[in-house]
């Protein structure tokens, strides 16, 4: 990197004296013309010695050092001072233009590379994303935005001193970069640099004032970390000095892993730990020492536990939701355990259909993810959505009733650039759309059918089978998402590509039924003439799906196809379809 920086600085330094020659070149004074051409042709000797090897052993070039005594050349010859400078300005104009195209052509692979680099992060592919972004820095070295880039998906790999050397780079090309400080500043915060993270913050708000909030946050994050830090070395220090209930903690949690005990032997060692955990060197060491992990995995405590279920949502909700409306730094890293616990204990029917139909579980629920949306608090969020998909399976008057929020918030998840978050608020969306109406109405007002359009373009299996089915309810209950999908979807190219071969059966199903939705709308069954759309339903409606569902969104499709558009009747009668169709009726009644 340093070779690098030193290149750009003497390329500078070229530029510079090249400009002093084009001015004295321009001169009226012909002794400054005459000494000019001079140098130029120096330079230029000096430019071929470095470009080209010489290949003589003997270098025969004679340097007249004292030009001054030498008679003036006749004008109009190659020694005339205005023919020189008019012939070095060509060469310099015609260099300026060729270096202008070769750096117009790098600038749009850069651009080109940043892209790809930008849709691998969104998907939650580091690796490639660097190497994208890598390539692009090949093309131009002094492109910032490739440099913030790379440090971010750097800091996805904990790859932190990697991070911060491209966010060095990053403010040499613009030291008021203020992404570039931003990236550093995390990245020292995972180092425990907390000093120099500090200082990174500090220096945004020098350079924008108006981010005193967000920074605010930063800082105070810092400010927790290392008293967390701190906390957990005292911790260790009080348990290595014998304190009594720094030893308790450990003891209960290794009495707690013991199998097949009685059921109050259980009970007893949780009440204890309950008491062995209220201050802070209790907490710590209980989270240091996997204590939901020990707790969820043992069957004896988890039973114990699952007895609770007729008072599971007064127990053990008021607390949880308590906890997830005031979620902060310090206790944020104790969450991804306690969700898990909780979704493992709905496991039990009983209990899943109580927490669902809590009132208190979901506006809890929601608070925690729009707090989560707005800081840094991705572990928490990444948990939450699931647990909240694994609720909203069943319909209850409480999802109905805080759907719109939900959706909401799940909506400005999409734009989000880690791609595993992109997948869990489609799921999530894909849940609670079906049992709201007026859920699925604002999604479509809010541009949900451009973002799913955008989105199936490159997402995985499980992000596209939740799009699809997000897509398909849309389209269902309004005419409006019908239209626009129609519009953005030119000849309904997504939609036949998800009916192909290579498609999961759940979502060619889906893609079906989407595509029947939308033939309602004008024109776009006509669009369709001259496509392979029948092949791919009749094959679809002829097959050995294992969902029978597949089978019958295809044959309502494919009858809506024709109806709307009957000119597809001949490609149906070529392929012997209308055999197939009647042979599907019996799915349709």
């Amino acid at each position: 990197m340093t070779k690098e920086f030193e290149d750009f600085e003497s390329f500078l330094k070229n530029v510079d004296e090249i400009s002093d020659l084009v001015k004295d070149l321009s001169s009226s004074d012909v002794t400054s013309q005459q000494r000019a051409v001079e140098k130029a042709d120096c330079y230029i000797s000096t430019l071929k010695e470095k470009e080209e090897p010489c290949k003589t052993l003997l270098n025969r070039t004679v340097i007249n050092t004292n030009p001054s005594q030498q008679a003036p050349a006749p004008t109009g010859s190659q020694n005339d001072p205005s023919s020189s400078a008019d012939h070095f300005m060509k060469m310099m104009e015609s260099d300026a233009e060729d270096r202008h195209k070769r750096r117009q052509r790098r600038q749009e692979k850069a651009n080109a590379l940043k892209e790809k680099g930008n849709e691998a992060y969104a998907q939650g592919e580091y690796e490639t994303a660097v190497k994208l972004y890598s390539d692009g820095l090949d093309e131009r070295r002094d492109m910032q935005p490739l440099y913030t880039n790379r440090a971010q998906s750097y800091i996805k790999l904990e790859k932190y001193k990697e991070a911060i050397s491209d966010c060095e780079w990053a403010l040499k090309c613009n030291d008021k970069c203020v992404k570039a400080y931003l990236h550093m500043g995390k990245a020292h915060l995972a180092l425990k640099n907390y000093n120099e993270s500090r200082m990174c913050y500090q220096k945004i708000l020098e350079i924008e004032p108006g981010r005193e909030k967000m920074l605010k946050e930063y800082l105070t994050q810092v400010d927790l970390e290392e008293e967390r830090e701190c906390q957990e070395s005292n911790a260790w220090e009080e348990f290595d000095k014998g304190e009594e209930k720094a030893t308790t903690v450990l003891q209960l949690l290794k009495k707690l892993q013991r199998p097949d005990q009685f059921p109050l032997y259980y009970c007893a060692g949780l009440k204890l730990l309950s008491h062995a955990i209220t201050d802070c060197t209790g907490q710590t060491l209980f989270r240091l020492n996997n204590g939901f992990s020990i707790i969820q995995t043992n069957d004896t405590v988890r039973r114990f536990c699952l007895q609770l279920r007729d008072t599971f949502t007064t127990l053990i909700v008021p607390p949880f939701a308590s906890l997830l409306k005031n979620i902060t730094t310090f206790n944020q890293h104790s969450f991804p355990s306690l969700i898990s616990t909780i979704g493992n204990m709905i496991g039990d029917d009983a209990i899943h259909n109580e927490v669902a139909n809590c009132q208190e579980f979901w506006q809890a629920s929601l608070i925690a993810m729009k707090w989560c949306t707005h800081c840094e608090y991705r572990e928490i969020l990444y948990p939450l959505l699931g647990l909240m998909i694994n609720l909203s399976g069943n319909p209850s008057t409480a999802i109905q009733e805080h759907a719109v929020p939900i959706s909401g918030v799940c909506l400005g998840l999409l734009s989000d650039p880690d791609g595993g978050i992109i997948t869990r608020a489609t799921g999530l969306l894909s849940k609670v759309l079906p049992q709201s109406p007026a859920a699925t109405e604002d999604a479509v007002q809010r541009g949900i059918v451009r973002t799913i359009r955008r989105l199936l373009k490159g997402s995985g299996k499980t992000t596209t089978k939740y799009l699809i089915k997000t897509l398909t309810v849309c389209t269902a209950i309004s005419q409006t998402a019908q239209e626009e999908w129609v519009k953005c979807d030119n000849r309904l190219h997504t939609l036949r590509r998800l009916l192909g071969p290579s498609s999961e059966e759940a979502v060619a199903g889906n893609a079906a039924l989407c595509l029947g939705h939308c033939l309602g709308v004008r024109g776009a069954a006509s669009s369709l003439l001259g496509t392979d759309t029948v092949l791919l339903l009749l094959r679809l409606a002829a097959g050995d799906a294992k969902r029978s569902a597949v089978q019958q969104n295809s044959a309502i499709a494919l009858g809506k196809l024709c109806k709307a558009e009957p000119r597809h009747m001949a490609k149906l009668r070529e392929l012997h379809g209308l055999e197939i169709l009647h042979s599907c009726m019996k799915l349709i009644t």
